[in-house]
């Protein structure tokens, strides 16, 4: 499951659990995007917190784990290398399988080498309550057969969402896990001021 994560919450998790389920994946690996390239128009919380905050909050799933795969990588951060070394480590072959939400999947176009992208991974493009799924069919190459799309009951949660509350001083409790709360805290983010 690709994503800056910043921050990672319950949304993601309860997406991960659900693909987990409906794809019967064996785990579900996070991946925090290192430099995320497409995403220069805003800031992005350094890569450790992000990392830091992924590992707390899948830490009690033992079908979760967190790769530091694209955090370690040096420079902008691209779906179609992580996708090819992951396949490069792998013991074996394997069904790589790449979590990502449906407004990402918009976008897949505009990706790196994107027919080598979809021809890496099966991609799972996640909704959330109230995204216009028709959009989605309509732009994205949700007729290619390494697409599915999988909704997500309920969960009307996004990161620009939380990081607009921690800035202007609302709750998040019960957004995000209770740990990465915490973090949130502790580390200052977020803050319109220091």
């Amino acid at each position: 499951m690709g994503g800056t994560f910043d921050p990672i919450h319950h949304g993601h998790l309860v997406t991960a659990e659900a693909a987990l389920w409906r794809f019967t994946l064996d785990e579900v690996m996070f991946l925090p995007t290192g430099s995320p390239w497409m995403k220069g128009d805003r800031p992005v919380s350094g890569p450790e917190d992000r990392y830091l905050m992924t590992v707390i909050a899948t830490a009690s799933n033992p079908r979760f784990s967190v790769s530091r795969l694209e955090i370690d990588r040096p420079g902008p951060t691209y779906t179609v290398e992580t996708l090819q070394e992951l396949r490069r480590q792998a013991e074996g072959d394997i069904d790589l399988f790449f979590i990502t939400g449906a407004d990402a999947m918009l976008e897949i176009l505009e990706w790196k080498d994107p027919h080598e992208v979809l021809a890496q991974a099966h991609f799972i493009a996640a909704t959330r309550p109230g995204y216009d799924l028709a959009r989605f069919q309509e732009r994205a190459p949700s007729s290619h057969p390494n697409v599915s799309v999988m909704d997500i009951p309920a969960l009307a949660i996004s990161s620009t969402d939380i990081r607009r509350r921690v800035a202007a001083g609302e709750p998040i409790r019960y957004l995000v896990p209770e740990g990465v709360h915490t973090y949130i805290e502790k580390a200052g983010l977020y803050r319109s001021e220091p």
